[in-house]
């Protein structure tokens, strides 16, 4: 049996991800790859955080099944070294990375690290199933979110 969930699992992360994917590829540019990478991280992030709150919020039905694979994808596309996105140089062009995140690597490092401890929390408290807890773990993650959006974040394309 515990085989048996494991393909489910394999198969469900591997429907997930080509659904997505056009998400990601529609961010590519060969010109500004590193732009790219970044938005196409950060992309996925929201794919996936948004149903969750979404259900959260009572925006969409409760699926304990679909909210378990947001949260496994989440918590999965989280790990990615999305700071390989980011080196001295790429700065410039279609971005709405400010920035401040050149000048300060180490707290903008720390702050991805916050987000991602908070979304592996995410993770094991919805496998929980309690909508109080999961409910306040996605406050939890939003703040951890917004905390890097308020310093690193412009509201406009920079250029």
């Amino acid at each position: 049996m515990p085989n048996l969930l494991r393909k489910r699992a394999a198969l469900l992360a591997a429907a997930a991800a080509l659904a997505i994917s056009p998400l990601a590829l529609s961010h590519l540019d060969e010109n500004e790859f590193h732009q790219s990478y970044r938005q196409s991280y950060f992309a996925l992030l929201g794919a996936n955080f948004g149903p969750i709150g979404a259900m959260v919020k009572g925006e969409m039905p409760w699926n304990q099944e679909q909210l378990q694979g947001f949260a496994d994808d989440f918590a999965a596309v989280s790990t990615l070294n999305v700071l390989r996105g980011f080196p001295e140089g790429s700065e410039k062009g279609t971005t709405r990375a400010k920035p401040d995140i050149w000048n300060n690597q180490e707290d903008f490092a720390s702050k991805l690290d916050d987000m991602t401890a908070a979304v592996a929390t995410l993770q094991t408290t919805v496998a929980g199933g309690d909508r109080g807890a999961i409910a306040q773990q996605v406050g939890a993650v939003g703040q951890a979110c917004k905390a890097c959006h308020d310093e690193y974040k412009s509201k406009d394309y920079l250029y």
